[in-house]
């Protein structure tokens, strides 16, 4: 139900200044386009299609636009572990080796033998859990995050390649080392990829398959996927390259599907689907009388895991597949506390404030260098909104 901003404590006047700062990134070419929205107590509060959904082509956006949405694929496939969670076919404490062989890995301590810098390999302290894949503190990481010798072995074994399946994923990674012993630290790396495996293991079907049957379909997520089919590829948002800016990551090509399906990186996505998931999420598991989690496991999940390890920003912790927020004045964005979401690497972002009844979702596809300004802009002009 859409209502006025008013109507649910939100300043119009504010709302539109955001709209006015995108309109003007349009313009120079920083956003080809965005779809925005903020919604409160319920409603949709404040809904906004603007520029491109294809600069190139001079093509406009579209409410219904489908966006590589990467790293938000993380939040719906931690839902799908928790799913087999409260099924009781497997515990967020148990090993991940219990499930594939490949979870027993050693750890690599960059050390200097004549002159050159070598890899000892060492068992780790405990073995890596589900709890650490969910959490991102298993010791695995994103070889491009980094400069040391297990980043360059990443990158040199092309982990997270679209041409290997899901099995063939966790057996080249298991022979890579991790950075570090199992819940020593926090690192965001390819952790969500592996536990995708493990649903796939357990639940005995594909990742996609898992999805479509127990969140997507439910959900009503029609447009939610690992490829977009030749019938919606006029729908699906292009990135675009700001001129003299370096080069960004290449974006992977929506149309091919991929033998990978990435649990931490690999959906596409609509604003209107993610805000299903996020009804649900923020109506504790619950959405449209069909229950997906129970109320206490969304609990558990929006909840710090992290508590004091090294590895996260001041004020800001991580649940089970959520950035959760920890403190107000430590982080450098104003916020609630118990508010939590996640981003992806081409610039989309999602939140849900419970304290204020808030969910905001914003969709992008812009460049490396752009993204986290942009979010941190948009995150922090919608705070900038509630005005009761």
């Amino acid at each position: 139900m859409a209502v006025t901003p008013e109507d649910v404590g939100l300043s119009s006047s504010q709302l539109a200044r955001i709209e006015a700062v995108t309109q003007k990134h349009v313009e120079t070419g920083l956003v080809p386009g965005a779809v925005m929205l903020v919604a409160r107590r319920g409603k949709i509060a404040w809904h906004k299609t603007m520029g491109f959904r294809d600069r190139a082509a001079k093509d406009p956006m579209r409410p219904d636009s489908i966006f590589r949405i990467y790293s938000m694929t993380k939040p719906i496939v931690s839902v799908a572990a928790m799913m087999l969670v409260e099924e009781g076919k497997m515990q967020v404490s148990d090993p991940v080796s219990k499930f594939i062989p490949e979870g027993r890995m050693k750890v690599g301590n960059e050390t200097t033998e004549n002159g050159k810098a070598v890899l000892q390999l060492t068992d780790p302290a405990r073995e890596m859990t589900v709890q650490d894949l969910l959490r991102h503190t298993s010791g695995l990481i994103y070889g491009a995050r980094g400069k040391s010798l297990i980043n360059a072995a990443y990158i040199e074994a092309r982990i997270g390649g679209r041409d290997a399946s899901n099995e063939e994923f966790v057996a080249k990674l298991a022979k890579l080392p991790l950075r570090f012993s199992p819940g020593e630290r926090w690192e965001y790396g390819v952790s969500t990829d592996v536990l995708g495996r493990v649903v796939e293991v357990v639940s005995g079907k594909t990742l996609g398959e898992f999805l479509n049957e127990r969140i997507l379909t439910p959900l009503g997520m029609t447009d939610t996927g690992f490829s977009v089919p030749s019938d919606k590829l006029n729908r699906a948002a292009q990135p675009w390259q700001m001129p003299e800016s370096p080069p960004m990551t290449p974006r992977f090509d929506v149309a091919q599907k991929p033998r990978f399906e990435s649990g931490g990186a690999g959906l596409t996505s609509t604003m209107d689907d993610y805000l299903r998931f996020a009804i649900m999420l923020a109506d504790s598991g619950e959405f449209a009388g069909k229950r997906l989690l129970g109320n206490k496991t969304v609990d558990f999940m929006t909840a710090d895991h992290t508590l004091a390890r090294p590895g996260r920003p001041p004020g800001l912790g991580f649940g089970l597949g959520f950035e959760v927020r920890t403190s107000v004045g430590d982080a450098a964005l104003p916020g609630s506390l118990g508010e939590y979401g996640w981003a992806g690497n081409a610039g989309t972002l999602f939140w849900i404030d419970p304290k204020e009844q808030l969910i905001a979702i914003y969709m992008v596809q812009v460049d490396d260098g752009a993204r986290i300004m942009l979010r941190n802009q948009f995150r922090t002009m919608v705070q900038s909104a509630i005005i009761n």
